[in-house]
């Protein structure tokens, strides 16, 4: 391989909101660090998640397809079940890609994909990996919700101490000085924050006396903020060492969240929020910085959690396996200026509520158990006007493709779980997150 090929680091926030940050319309506190990618790179405007809730989100992202095509991604998210479905060990995946033509690849974070021995970051393209198997650990002892070790090296337990964000950006910032200088590395960064346990860096002594089930009992705006503002200062603590090793100028760093917004998050202009079909649940902060081929921008391009696989893959020189052809699109030609902007169709569902979606265009279907709307998201980003009786040839035709769509994917059974629907599995070996209370 060339030793022009780009590193790549990829960093997952896990439920930030779509204004959480300051370049996105936080007013109440400063996200200085992430601000300076944003104006350094690209920032997405129409960028939504595979899904609307965390494991889903993984499974587009890691294979470049919907996560409804595999049994693991139909859960939503992946819990009690995740010793038993999860990313399969044969399926192709952005790492064992990249590696295929010659990068060292790593996973620091959050995995989510399935539980060892069956499934795991080493079965799945990754040659490194440092971090937690289940979807939220606490920030400073890393146990899981089923209060029990969820800190790995390889595939071994290991320790640590200090606040899990700062924890995650100090072995990020270890990789880096270690990384070749004639072998491109892929890093993917998924941080755990701002997800619950709401405890920021400096409330050590209060997470001892904090439950693990705190969503929703726990936290406050002001803890919260603590929380993304640790986050940002952990990417500006990355972004310093890639320039501290000369590796900046051809570094692909992309940064982006799971999902929408929790309790806490800042969603403006859109409303919902994770596990909601609504804007403030699927859209998400987005931004791309690659000095060598990209000039700053804002990009109005919609885009989706699974458009990086064949993204970054073309930015590597390679391309999709072909018998596993992506359902996301190469942005690169339009962030390039070679391409204008262009109309997308995108899918969403989501078991909790009978919720669909689907983007077309400007147009958006959307239906929340037998309620069903249109709305115009070029006029009515809030999603307030219905416009189905108005327009009900858009309205049918919208209504149909889902169907049609929905046909092609896996079907959703009884054993499916999802947040918002009682379960049938509970199993205590791995706690699945606490349900959503009805809205």
């Amino acid at each position: 391989m060339s030793q022009q090929a780009p590193n790549i680091i990829f960093i997952m926030a896990d439920d930030l909101g779509w204004a959480d940050l300051s370049v996105y319309g936080q007013a109440d506190f400063e996200t200085p660090h992430l601000d300076r990618l944003a104006n350094q790179g690209v920032r997405f405007t129409q960028a939504y998640a595979n899904s609307a809730v965390c494991s889903a989100t993984r499974f587009g992202l890691i294979t470049g397809r919907y996560q409804y095509r595999l049994r693991g991604g139909l859960e939503e998210p992946l819990a009690s079940v995740a010793n038993r479905h999860g990313l399969p060990p044969e399926h192709p995946t952005l790492p064992s890609l990249l590696r295929e033509v010659g990068y060292a690849t790593a996973l620091i974070g959050k995995w989510h994909l399935g539980r060892p021995p069956q499934f795991g970051p080493l079965k799945s393209g990754y040659d490194y990996f440092f971090g937690n198997h289940s979807g939220a650990v606490d920030y400073f002892d890393y146990r899981s919700t089923a209060d029990k070790p969820d800190l790995w090296e390889g595939d071994e337990p290991t320790s640590r101490t200090g606040y899990y964000t700062y924890v995650l950006a100090d072995e990020a910032c270890g990789y880096i000085d270690q990384a070749k200088v004639d072998k491109p590395f892929f890093l993917s960064l998924h941080f755990t924050a701002p997800h619950w346990p709401w405890v920021g860096p400096e409330d050590e002594e209060l997470a001892k006396t904090v439950s693990k089930l705190t969503h929703y009992d726990g936290g406050n705006l002001k803890v919260y903020a603590k929380m993304v503002q640790a986050l940002d200062k952990a990417v500006g603590q990355v972004m310093a060492k890639l320039d501290e090793r000369g590796m900046a100028e051809n570094t692909i760093v992309v940064f982006t969240s799971d999902n929408g917004g929790e309790r806490f998050s800042k969603v403006w202009p859109f409303v919902g929020q994770k596990t909601e079909l609504l804007e403030g649940g699927l859209r998400v902060p987005t931004l791309m910085r690659w000095p060598a081929r990209l000039k700053p921008q804002v990009s109005d391009q919609v885009t989706i959690t699974m458009d990086w696989v064949p993204t970054l893959l073309a930015a590597a020189g390679t391309q999709p396996h072909a018998d596993y052809p992506s359902d996301g699109d190469n942005i690169l030609p339009v962030l390039e200026g070679k391409k204008a902007d262009y109309s997308r169709t995108l899918y969403w569902r989501y078991t909790a509520n009978k919720q669909r979606a689907v983007r077309d265009g400007n147009w958006k279907y959307l239906r929340i158990h037998d309620n069903e709307f249109l709305f115009d998201l070029a006029y009515d980003e809030r999603e307030r006007a219905n416009l189905k009786e108005k327009n009900p040839e858009v309205f049918e035709r919208l209504k149909q493709q889902w169907v049609d769509w929905a046909d092609t994917m896996l079907p959703i059974t009884d054993d499916v779980y999802s947040h918002g629907v009682d379960g049938s599995l509970q199993a205590d070996h791995y706690a699945p997150e606490p349900q959503q209370r009805p809205r």
